[in-house]
């Protein structure tokens, strides 16, 4: 285990992602090249589609190298965070391209709370019992997961579908900071929860026992924290220059949405 870890802590396609995400978004700006309605531009849009999930994948793949080493529940955070900041980048660059769309996060959130929960979930739990027939899974620690996760998509995404202060699924400027208080609470509670008062609920005592073999080494943990930090910031840039044609294919798909409601 510790031989295969090794070999795959430094992925040569990791590495040759972060180097393509950084080159190809310096030849874009240099050379002026953006997406238009053409062929070539349909050419270039695949190419950043293709480099941009690519350096995503980059970015978890450091992430893991950094999280085996610090080892869990940190580990997860770390991921966490990593994901965070993806996901947060794609949708801000979006939401403040030319023509913002201010209820892209709110209905981005609510699909991958769904994705997750029944998509995700399902198909992990489909192949690990296929691969391994028998699985343990943490209790505990997955039903504080859930519980958190509920009582937060439930106050943030159902409920100002329900308030009668504003008009529309929006909270007030009262309501929100509330929220926003009580959001910020829940999930300091939990994250205590996790790394220090039940730690013992999110970590698999077995995997944990024989875990000592597994660690990169100190070289291995400073370049995969730098190439990190590389793809975070290639993925907001890319991003950028994604939401260029995430604009145009809405602007294209509106008039076709009108001409139909006439008919």
């Amino acid at each position: 285990m510790a031989d295969g870890f090794t070999c795959s802590a430094h992925g040569p396609f990791a590495d040759l992602e972060d180097v393509l995400s950084v080159l190809f978004f310096a030849g874009a700006t240099a050379l002026g090249i953006t997406f238009t309605p053409s062929a070539a531009g349909l050419v270039f849009a695949v190419v950043l589609l293709i480099i941009l999930f690519g350096t995503v994948f980059a970015a978890v793949h450091h992430a893991e190298v950094i999280a085996q080493k610090i080892g869990e529940p940190y580990g997860t955070l770390l991921l966490t965070l990593a994901v965070t900041i993806i996901e947060v980048a794609l949708i801000a660059t979006i939401m403040l391209g030319e023509k913002p769309v201010p209820t892209l996060a709110r209905d981005t959130v609510f699909a991958v709370v769904m994705i997750v929960c029944n998509g995700l979930v399902g198909v992990c739990i489909l192949i690990g019992g296929l691969r391994y027939r028998e699985q343990d899974v943490q209790v505990t620690g997955s039903s504080l997961y859930l519980s958190v996760l509920s009582v937060l998509a439930t106050i943030t995404l159902i409920m100002p579908n329900y308030t009668l202060t504003t008009p529309g699924p929006s909270y007030s400027a009262a309501q929100l900071g509330f929220v926003s208080v009580v959001t910020v609470i829940l999930y300091g509670v939990f994250l205590y929860t996790q790394t220090i008062r039940h730690r013992d609920y999110f970590i698999n005592q077995s995997d944990d026992a024989g875990d000592d073999t597994t660690q990169a080494s100190r070289r291995t943990l400073m370049l995969s924290l730098v190439l990190l930090l590389v793809s975070l910031v290639a993925v907001v840039l890319l991003a950028k220059k994604f939401s260029l044609v995430v604009d145009a294919g809405t602007a294209r798909r509106r008039p076709s949405r009108a001409s139909w409601s006439r008919c």
